[in-house]
């Protein structure tokens, strides 16, 4: 498996400008209870064809669901549930993928946007369909995880987990003494429904002064909207620069912005340790 940092698939518009156009790139099914992904999404996603094709291949009557040959498009499948057979043949389960992605300002972290904006999966070129796991702001640059594993993307979101992410702020004011013990007590934010929540206790500390800036290191275990950045502002600190350099086991270190590689296999045990989840790629008797 591959772990040298991949470029940005294109670098051909300024990513705080509009698309016009995409970059290149219903009904229930039989036994199925009409949620899920529309098929032909399934079959590209699995490497059966593109989107365009496998919508050909349907059409054609040459794929199965649950028994049942299906051609009408916009049907929904649960590929986890269903059975799906094309040409008769078992459809295989996608390659598991777990990206780190050094995220640059100016991309939203959605998997698409309707007002045309840059988002992060047009930093990263694979064929499976993998998702961002959690959210940084447009203008946070950093470490994020990306995968099509549902079950990791849960646990590293769930804060039941207790996975930590470490932040690097450079601010305006710096926050003194009485800043400093109420970021790492916790803060009284407002959430958008206006209800006021206590964040969690944060590790909160100075780093070294470098290049004659002054940073400062937050860690928290949460994930809320804007999380980091409300905590500065409700403290008098303006945000001038905000880089996520940590995901629980997982470090930025190596990575040129904008560029991504897979976890290599260290990082995808210490992931799963961290999540207490079995890694189906360890030996059965290193497994917990």
């Amino acid at each position: 498996m591959p772990d040298t940092p991949r470029r940005p698939v294109s670098r051909t518009r300024r990513p705080t400008e509009s698309k016009t156009s995409p970059p290149p790139s219903g009904k229930g099914a039989t036994g199925s209870d009409g949620s899920g992904e529309r098929l032909q999404k399934v079959l590209a996603a699995r490497g059966i064809a593109s989107r365009r094709a496998a919508e050909e291949i349907i059409k054609a009557g040459r794929v199965k669901v649950n028994g049942q040959v299906v051609r009408e498009m916009g049907v929904k499948v649960n590929p986890e549930r269903d059975n799906i057979l094309v040409d008769n043949k078992q459809l295989a389960r996608p390659r598991m993928r777990y990206i780190i992605l050094h995220k640059p300002s100016g991309y939203i972290t959605t998997t698409s946007d309707e007002r045309g904006r840059w988002t992060v999966m047009e930093l990263v070129d694979v064929q499976e369909r993998i998702v961002p796991v959690g959210r940084l702001d447009r203008d946070t640059e950093g470490l994020l995880l990306m995968t099509n594993d549902g079950e990791v993307a849960h646990r590293v979101m769930h804060p039941r987990y207790g996975i930590q992410k470490e932040y690097h702020a450079l601010v305006s004011p710096l926050p003194d003494r009485e800043a400093v013990r109420a970021l790492s007590a916790g803060i009284e934010l407002r959430d958008e429904r206006g209800q006021i929540e206590r964040t969690a206790p944060a590790v909160v500390s100075l780093l070294p002064v470098k290049h004659g800036e002054q940073w400062i290191r937050i860690v928290i275990s949460e994930g809320r909207k804007r999380q980091v950045r409300r905590m500065l502002e409700a403290v008098g600190c303006e945000v001038q620069k905000l880089v996520r350099v940590r995901l629980g086991p997982l470090v930025l270190t190596g990575i040129p912005k904008g560029a991504w590689r897979e976890l290599t296999p260290g990082e995808r045990r210490e992931l799963f340790v961290a999540l207490k989840l079995n890694d189906p790629e360890m030996p059965a008797e290193e497994r917990e």
